[in-house]
């Protein structure tokens, strides 16, 4: 009662920011934005909020969050969209819904499916808003006494989490998890500044991968490949059909089951890492075992589409729990997320608990709000949304490319920003087509510099301890909290090993011949290998020691799964090639696609961005548009006036390139 009593001035606080008009636009403005990129499939919140992290420079804290909280809170249901109307996946998080959603499209009842996902996702999302902030009332004393080890030993159960449950083969978790950290060793050490990986030669990395470029290339540049390679409408038709009130009146039938759902979205949020890989197949699958008829499932029962939709929104306020409390992202779009927050000088954990109580339940009440916006807003647009889907993504793609480039651009303003782009979108290409978890890599990434941080911290801490008495030094280390993590940590690893062949994250993903899994599989080995020896050399041991232990443990699950992949068929699940068996089905080449992005980055490098992509637009819009010379022409004026209005508007640059050094030319061509 005197936490509460204690919190209460913070909750006044909190709800005074939220409401002011300044704010609300900015929430609204986040919750379209999320709107947008929710509907384009397999695009999601990381893309969104990656995109949304240039901006963030000097805006002010509370309005950069609005906007933030906006896009999260609703990306969970406007991929709903695609997942009912296409038979889509719209995110990782929607993956169940296509099963029960997409057949009831097919009948004719796609706004009834939609309706109650819409209610589902906005009951879903206001209880992890709840239960969010019950728990940092309760937990706040327990919060506040933790330090340096308990820190630590956190974020080790969260990277032990995402790398063991990220997807049906283990080991390929562990291995993507640690290719993350290691990404994230690269450049000079936070301790004691020794440059790693080779940075000697390429002063761009001596500041290590910004997480923009990284978020962007992993997440944004395979998804945005894959559909263009298709070559087509994003959907057929563009109508809903009948059934908005049903729909409403199918989740207040099945509130209890909408409820357990939610609980088990913020349940799986709350876990580190876990996500939209693997929620909403537990909803789906509670829904499935706890039902009496089991018949419709799979076929358009209306229940496979409240399970899921219920726990996927909750569980980004269970997402929220790790992040705002302890700094761990709780998925990938919370990694990003903190990255936004050390942009607007916000630094998540116990002191922010702490200190900035108000700021904290701003962020949760924001979610709260942003989801009742969300939902009405995706009731109101349905009609226009679904007809969105019908155009070409052929069309939507280059404008989405500009958008990303330009955004990766402002990390660094750096030509060599976009050469990375493409760089790690190849990256992220392979590790989705050979079912290496993306988030586990991601949040690796994110983790990287924290975690070597608070392990050099703690230890230069308990060494003076030890020197002064052993017994102080362990006592330090050992306290009853960094214990039962340590359990913890061990538990999660037994059970999720268990596990793993439950999870689902790629829906009877084929296998291959051996051959293209193992090579890239050994060039991630050798690129361990390298980055390991390499951080045997450096001299200083608090900056050798972390990339070290991470290289050697991360050397250990690649050769652990090159030896699998020796004793085991083609058909056992570490072969997955999700490229096998595609060659009919996408008319264009994975490889001839990405040219295309490659060639802008090419000419970007000579010529200026400007220039660079009045070309590209040209011949993109020319060659595989098929549109004709005026449509083509009108199509690259649109691009050339919006990126140039976006960039006069925010301030901001566009990249100059070789024939800028020669010449002075006016704005944009500069």
């Amino acid at each position: 009662m005197e936490t509460f009593l204690q919190a209460l001035p913070s909750l006044g606080q909190a709800f005074a920011l939220i409401f002011q008009p300044m704010q609300l636009v900015y929430l609204v403005g986040g919750v379209l934005l999320g709107l947008s990129i929710g509907v384009l499939p397999g695009l999601g919140g990381i893309a969104g909020l990656a995109l949304l992290l240039p901006f963030m420079y000097g805006m002010e804290p509370v309005s950069g969050l609005a906007l933030m909280i906006g896009l999260i809170a609703v990306i969970p249901t406007s991929d709903t969209f695609s997942s009912v109307l296409l038979g889509i996946p719209g995110s990782s998080a929607s993956q169940a819904t296509v099963l029960d959603g997409f057949p009831l499209a097919k009948q004719g009842h796609a706004a009834r499916a939609l309706s109650a996902a819409f209610a589902s996702s906005l009951f879903g999302g206001l209880c992890g808003a709840i239960v969010l902030t019950f728990f940092i009332l309760i937990a706040r004393p327990l919060i506040l006494a933790f330090g340096l080890p308990e820190m630590l030993m956190i974020t080790i159960l969260g990277l032990s989490m995402v790398a063991i449950l990220a997807g049906r083969v283990p080991l390929k978790g562990v291995v993507a998890a640690g290719l993350g950290l290691m990404f994230g060793t690269i450049g000079a050490a936070p301790a004691g500044g020794s440059l790693r990986m080779s940075t000697y030669d390429l002063p761009y990395l001596v500041d290590g991968f910004q997480l923009v470029i990284v978020g962007l290339g992993i997440y944004a540049v395979p998804e945005i490949v894959s559909l263009l390679r298709q070559d087509r409408a994003i959907a057929e038709g563009g109508t809903l059909g009948d059934g908005w009130t049903q729909g409403v009146r199918d989740w207040w039938t099945h509130r209890w089951l909408s409820l357990r759902c939610a609980v088990i979205g913020v349940i799986v949020g709350v876990i580190p890492g876990l996500g939209g890989s693997v929620v909403d197949w537990l909803a789906y699958g509670s829904a499935v075992q706890t039902a009496k008829d089991k018949s419709q499932f799979g076929q358009g029962d209306i229940r496979g589409v409240i399970a899921p939709e219920s726990s996927n929104n909750a569980k980004e306020g269970g997402g929220l729990v790790p992040t705002l409390i302890f700094g761990i992202p709780g998925s990938g779009s919370m990694a990003i997320f903190l990255g936004g927050l050390a942009l607007l000088n916000m630094t998540p954990g116990p002191q922010m608990v702490r200190n900035n109580l108000d700021i904290t339940y701003t962020i949760v009440w924001s979610l709260a709000l942003a989801n009742v916006i969300g939902a009405g807003l995706c009731i109101l647009l349905s009609k226009w949304i679904a007809r969105m889907t019908t155009i070409r993504f052929t069309i939507i793609a280059p404008y989405l490319f500009t958008i990303i480039a330009f955004a990766a651009f402002q990390s660094r303003q750096s030509a060599l920003d976009l050469a990375a782009l493409v760089g790690i979108g190849i990256l992220g290409i392979l590790l989705r087509r050979f079912d290496f978890s993306r988030p586990a890599f991601l949040i690796g990434f994110v983790l990287s510099n924290q975690s070597e941080i608070f392990v050099n911290q703690a230890f230069q801490i308990a060494g003076a301890r030890f020197r002064r008495s052993s017994e102080a030094g362990w006592d330090y280390l050992l306290s009853p909290i960094t214990i039962t993590l340590l359990v913890l940590t061990i538990v999660s690893v037994i059970v999720g090993i268990r596990a793993s062949k439950n999870i689902r994250e790629n829906i009877e993903a084929p296998t291959s011949t051996k051959t293209a899994p193992l090579i890239f599989l050994g060039i991630v080995t050798a690129y361990v290998a390298i980055a390991t020896l390499d951080a045997w050399g450096v001299s200083r041991l608090q900056d050798r020691v972390f990339p070290l232990t991470i290289g050697l443990v991360t050397l250990a699950g690649a050769l652990l799964l090159l030896a699998r992949m020796a004793m085991t068929p083609a058909t056992d699940d570490v072969f997955i090639d999700l490229e096998c068996g595609t060659e009919g089905e996408a008319p264009h080449g994975l490889w001839s696609t990405l040219t295309w992005f490659g060639a802008l980055v090419a000419m970007t490098f000579v010529f200026g961005l400007f220039i660079a992509l009045a070309i590209f637009l040209l011949a993109f819009f020319r060659v595989r548009g098929r549109f004709g010379w005026p449509g083509t022409l009108l199509a690259t004026a649109i691009g050339l006036a919006f990126i140039t209005g976006l960039a006069g508007f925010l301030g901001r640059e566009l990249p100059p390139g070789y024939l800028q050094t020669l010449s002075d030319l006016p704005w944009p061509l500069t």
